[in-house]
């Protein structure tokens, strides 16, 4: 809330609702004292609150609107007890649990707002779109023969045009090649994929990128190291960089695959919840494969759990910066207007009893800065050796020393690269330009190129395209031209523009695919 002032005339309705909040979720009934029956405590306490409630109500200054300042406190309320407990509203909770559950009703396509088009960078294979013929390239102008083009519509609203139950049926107007197109499409369960790449970067090395757990990355996983395995991985790359974790099974289960039976994954305890052991079964399949993970001060929770596993079962190189020190595990509690209270219930320790939460107090703003105070003390750029308290020392079987305190500490320390950076690079990659530019440049090129390799090989970004990259930023997304900056980052925006026309043709595998071949950290990796 921006009003933090006692004085503010809602301060005390916020809090009583607040605290009645506490009462709802936690099972007690409000309901006033009764004449002649003995209340316990906690019912005394509550009927109190519902009295304050009541009062505020017929004799308080002001109009008290109970329900908007609920649903604009709660969250702050539950941030004075840890950084991790939330509300969501109803319409928050069911965009939280599509990411959980990993799929969500559509048609699948991916799509991006080009001059006020929506135009379709890519079709899901095997989905509704696939089969109704609908091709990347195309532009929609019309959902239910009402007009969405050139007009001005955010990403939310479009989803909410094209999303809806199995079964249901979606009527668009396509425009291909300048020739309208008209598409019944019946939608189906779209699978939002979170391992977004799985490729052979050499011979012998597998990549993986997980950009988040939900329900189905075990499987997902499974299923890419088994097809990288078949083309001749014996070693990975597991990139865990900018992952902000999930589903605690799902890390688990990649863990599993990579240890023998019996070691200990994760463990979880909380004043209410007896402790709980992760140990590793006899399914994995993974365990001969050498193994580098690669993190970073946004890779959390989940991320950690895969990282502190594998280091302190000696299991892993863990290479890059210090993770974010998510530690807390989540509950989500549905109330009876579907919206969601996600209250902590729990800690995580990795196997050597390491806690991955790093400190909190109920500052927090403060909490969600703590990654700009990294980069401004320099952690980010060299070892904070201040962070490696010998009470926070643990050792693994092979004796190796770990450290606790927040956040899981690599093996390798790998310095943030910002070679190359420029304020007019920045303010590229803030916009749209080098999506949209890409789009528009494979419109008659999306059969140019026989395979991804060949791509890789032949083609570059000459100055022709960089010039004209630079002048179509300028034109649609108001990046003027900077030639100081430009000189300074050229290489940059050239190796990221081509980078994305490669994910227009081949999605995150063509994009990842072009990047690795100069991102330093993968660079590490591999040697």
């Amino acid at each position: 809330m921006e009003n933090k002032n006692p004085k503010n005339k809602y301060w005390i309705p916020t809090l009583v609702f607040a605290f009645m909040a506490i009462g709802i979720w936690l099972g007690y009934t409000l309901s006033p004292s009764r004449s002649g029956v003995l209340l316990s405590k906690g019912e005394e306490r509550y009927s109190k609150l519902k009295d304050i409630v009541e009062m505020l109500n017929t004799r308080y200054v002001d109009e008290v609107n109970g329900d908007k300042i609920f649903e604009e406190t709660i969250s702050d309320m539950l941030h004075k007890l840890d950084p991790h407990s939330n509300y969501l509203t109803a319409e928050e909770a069911k965009r939280a649990n599509e990411q959980i559950q990993g799929q969500f009703g559509g048609i699948g396509v991916r799509f991006a707002v080009i001059r006020d088009t929506i135009c379709i960078t890519n079709v899901v294979p095997n989905s509704p779109s696939l089969a109704a013929g609908i091709q990347a390239g195309d532009k929609i102008i019309k959902i239910e023969n009402k007009s969405v083009a050139s007009k001005k519509i955010s990403n939310e609203q479009i989803m909410k045009l094209l999303k809806g139950p199995e079964n249901t049926g979606v009527n668009l107007t396509l425009l291909r090649n300048k020739i309208k197109i008209h598409k019944s499409i019946i939608r189906g369960i779209i699978p939002l994929g979170s391992v977004i790449s799985a490729y052979m970067i050499n011979p012998t090395t597998g990549f993986i990128k997980i950009d988040e757990f939900s329900i189905t990355t075990g499987k997902e996983f499974q299923q890419a190291a088994d097809r990288l395995k078949k083309s001749g991985m014996k070693k990975m790359i597991l990139d865990l960089r900018n992952n902000p974790g999930g589903v605690l099974q799902s890390a688990v289960d990649i863990v599993d695959e990579f240890l023998p039976a019996g070691k200990v994954i994760v463990k979880t305890k909380g004043a209410h919840l007896r402790e709980q052991v992760y140990k590793s079964t006899s399914k994995g399949q993974m365990e001969d494969v050498k193994l580098v993970v690669l993190i970073n001060s946004n890779s959390a929770s989940a991320s950690e759990i895969v990282a502190g596993a594998l280091q302190d079962n000696d299991r892993a190189i863990i290479m890059g910066r210090r993770s974010f020190g998510k530690g807390l595990v989540q509950e989500d509690i549905l109330l009876s207007d579907k919206s969601n209270v996600r209250l902590t219930i729990a800690r995580y320790y990795t196997p050597t009893g390491r806690c991955i939460q790093k400190p909190y107090s109920d500052d927090y703003e403060g909490y969600l800065q703590e990654e700009i105070e990294r980069f401004e003390n320099g952690e980010q750029f060299k070892i904070d050796t201040s962070k490696f308290a010998d009470s926070l020392k643990y050792k693994t079987p092979k004796g190796k020393v770990v450290y606790g305190g927040g956040g899981i500490f690599p093996d390798v320390f790998i310095p943030m690269d910002t070679l190359g950076s420029s304020w007019y690079f920045t303010d590229l990659r803030y916009t749209p330009s080098f999506q949209n530019f890409a789009f528009d440049f494979v419109a008659n090129k999306r059969n140019h190129w026989k395979s991804l390799n060949l791509f890789l090989k032949d083609f570059q970004i000459d100055e022709k395209i960089l010039s004209d990259f630079t002048q179509y930023a300028q034109k649609y997304h108001k990046v003027k031209v900077d030639n100081k900056g430009l000189n300074l980052s050229k290489t940059l925006i050239k190796q990221t523009l081509k980078a994305e026309i490669a994910r227009q043709l081949w999605t995150e595998d063509g994009f990842y695919s072009v990047v690795n071949q100069f991102d330093k950290e993968v660079q590490r990796a591999l040697k």
